[in-house]
């Protein structure tokens, strides 16, 4: 009888189970989240982020809370969905990879009917606190959500914009659609610093131009917040009637897309130290 010459190494079987064991925790409470958040029951929702919470938009658990309430009172027949790329484990830590998604029916009049899609891919972080996971962070990498009635339901929109910029940076936002035969279509675009609550942005409508491209110039706040991007669209049909000319809306919406920026380093001058000083 030949003896391999290679021994099992049950300790290293043992980790490779253990880190098994972990991710299957780690994916429970990432779907949890899901379900709960399709049979909108807050409170259990709420109960598998740690009381610690903040995500990348500055947002504390508190204020997330009363985030997930208004849009669940907006919409309350969205349903999420989740894929979860990959998932990586050190200890108590667990850092986890995933496209999310959501999408609703919008009931507006019996004129119109809209449909509000979402999708991003995001990055969840996760803390094993008395044996059970929580999410700590969570980041979003790219966000494009769009709200859209009437004809713009079947318009190919595309908003492109970075995905991140430096603070206080100018970066173009470009908005393309072709609308429907003999109609005429608005649009305008616009930027704004993700908070809560969220205030509206300022909209300066244009007629799209002949090559059905909309392009504007922003500059990054230096606040060091988050933005979105925001077009918002219009489409109008013209009849005559009674030799006047009457024109009629047969579509509306918008998209909207995440723009990540990236905080500067302020120096600090010899002055501005010592005042600082000064103040302590």
């Amino acid at each position: 009888i030949i003896q391999p010459a290679h021994a099992w190494d049950f300790s290293n079987v043992f980790h490779i189970n253990a880190i098994d064991s972990e991710e299957r925790a780690v994916k429970k409470v990432l779907n949890s989240q899901v379900k709960f958040a399709n049979k909108t029951d807050f409170d259990k929702f709420i109960s598998t982020y740690d009381k610690q919470y903040v995500n990348s938009d500055g947002f504390n658990l508190e204020i997330y809370s009363n985030l997930v309430k208004d849009i669940w009172k907006t919409y309350d027949s969205i349903k999420y969905g989740i894929k979860i790329k990959n998932i990586s484990i050190d200890n108590d830590k667990a850092v986890a990879e995933l496209v999310e998604t959501s999408y609703a029916e919008i009931p507006v009049s019996e004129k119109y009917t809209g449909e509000l899609k979402s999708e991003s891919n995001s990055v969840y972080y996760l803390k094993k606190t008395d044996g059970e996971w929580k999410v700590i962070s969570d980041s979003i990498i790219d966000e494009t959500t769009t709200m859209l009635y009437g004809e713009a339901r079947d318009l190919d929109i595309k908003l492109t914009v970075p995905t991140q910029i430096s603070a206080d940076t100018e970066y173009s936002a470009m908005l393309e659609f072709t609308p429907p035969k003999e109609t005429y279509a608005i649009a305008s675009l616009a930027s704004d610093k993700v908070e809560y609550p969220q205030k509206p942005a300022k909209e300066v409508y244009r007629v799209l131009p002949e090559d059905n491209i909309l392009e504007r110039l922003f500059t990054s706040n230096n606040d060091n917040v988050n933005e979105y991007v925001i077009a918002t669209i219009g489409l109008t049909k013209a009849a005559v009637e009674d030799l006047n000319l009457k024109l009629s809306l047969t579509g509306f919406g918008y998209a909207i897309k995440r723009v990540n920026v990236i905080p500067q380093n302020k120096l600090i001058t010899p002055e501005e130290n010592k005042n600082n000083d000064e103040s302590k």
